[in-house]
């Protein structure tokens, strides 16, 4: 006989507590098991295709790996020394750009020119508060992110561990389905296969969708000539996985950079404008369709409040685990939802019918 439903929660709760404290406590330790974790879930189909093809797992796995080492050397070497060179040029540019906004400002509106105005007090405070605080918000940032991530973990860990397991990747989920308790082996499975499949369509669709859109507008950008090409190229591809959230954000970025560089040549800012215009028909027709799906199971709303909750909670982890555990949980509240409208409590009772 199986154990109560009650105790059964009783338990798993208790798991799942456990397992919460333990990523609150062990943040620092875990967090390079967590990018293996990650690399080999996303490589994972990667190395099942050259398996079909004939190669081994093992030679699929070395193969994925030597080619991933080097797309990241060259990415550290060529692409991350000028994004930051670039950053920190905007941020020391922005007073000069506040202060052309500010003169636009006056031509136009001639009381903001007067020096107790509230408007200019204002302007001159936020470009100089971009200025004295960008810079050492950027350093904390690379300071605190190599205090948790450094070169060691970086460079060995990472790899090693996404390189056990990609090898060991499908005989570490066949062991996980061994241990599931057989009452529950088949609800159990179709709830994986659900969070698998929103799993695969946000991290590796998604995540896809968001490198090819921040590869294209950074190198159309830097082609049309616009300074900052490569950060607004950055931004708008690693915001893209908020639907409309990375081409506004990128498109209103580098459209005021392109009117402050070529004020007065309008056909380079509508070349600008174009540019981002071009990126949405693409991703909304072809892009998204092809490698998320038409439903991805995340809702921007809940993405972006699990970002903030578990961010705030665990922190930099938190961060990154927040997708999957967002995944997870929106499964298991639809199964939740599926078994209520199921139960007596929504549907009544033949009792209820009769009365």
């Amino acid at each position: 006989m199986g154990l109560p439903v009650r105790d059964q929660v009783k338990i798993w709760g208790v798991a799942g507590a456990v397992l919460l404290v333990l990523l609150w406590m062990m943040g620092d330790v875990i967090l390079p098991f967590l990018l293996g974790g990650a690399v080999a879930y996303c490589l994972d189909p990667i190395a099942d295709r050259l398996q079909r093809l004939g190669l081994s797992r093992i030679l699929s796995t070395v193969v994925i790996t030597l080619g991933a080492l080097i797309l990241f050397v060259v990415v550290g070497l060529l692409v991350v020394p000028k994004l930051i060179e670039q950053t920190l040029a905007l941020v020391d540019m922005a007073p000069r750009i506040v202060a052309n906004l500010q003169s636009f400002l006056t031509d136009r509106f001639p009381d903001i020119g007067d020096a107790e105005s509230t408007i200019r007090k204002s302007l001159v405070s936020l470009g100089e508060t971009v200025r004295d605080r960008g810079g050492a918000f950027l350093n904390t940032i690379f300071v605190s992110a190599m205090g948790v991530i450094n070169v060691l973990l970086l460079i060995v860990v990472v790899p090693v561990v996404a390189f056990y397991l990609l090898l060991d990747w499908d005989r570490m989920v066949a062991r996980v389905d061994e241990l599931v308790p057989r009452q529950h082996v088949h609800t159990v499975r179709r709830l994986a296969r659900e969070i698998d499949a929103t799993l695969a369509s946000f991290i590796r669709g998604q995540g896809t969708v968001c490198v090819i859109l921040g590869t294209y507008y950074a190198v159309a950008l830097m082609l049309v000539g616009l300074q900052f090409g490569l950060v607004v190229g950055a931004v708008a591809g690693f915001l893209t996985f908020i639907p409309y959230v990375g081409a506004l954000v990128g498109g209103l970025l580098a459209i005021g950079l392109a009117l402050f560089q070529f004020w007065g040549d309008w056909l380079w800012i509508v070349v600008v404008a174009v540019i981002f215009q071009a990126g949405q028909l693409v991703e909304g027709n072809v892009l998204t369709p092809k490698l998320v799906g038409d439903s991805v199971g995340l809702h921007p709303v809940w993405l972006l409040l699990a970002l903030s909750a578990f961010g705030a909670l665990f922190g930099f982890v938190g961060l990154l685990a927040a997708v999957p555990l967002a995944a997870v949980l929106g499964v298991l509240t639809r199964f939740a939802v599926e078994r209520y409208k199921q139960g007596p409590l929504y549907r009544g009772t033949a009792d209820d019918d009769a009365a």
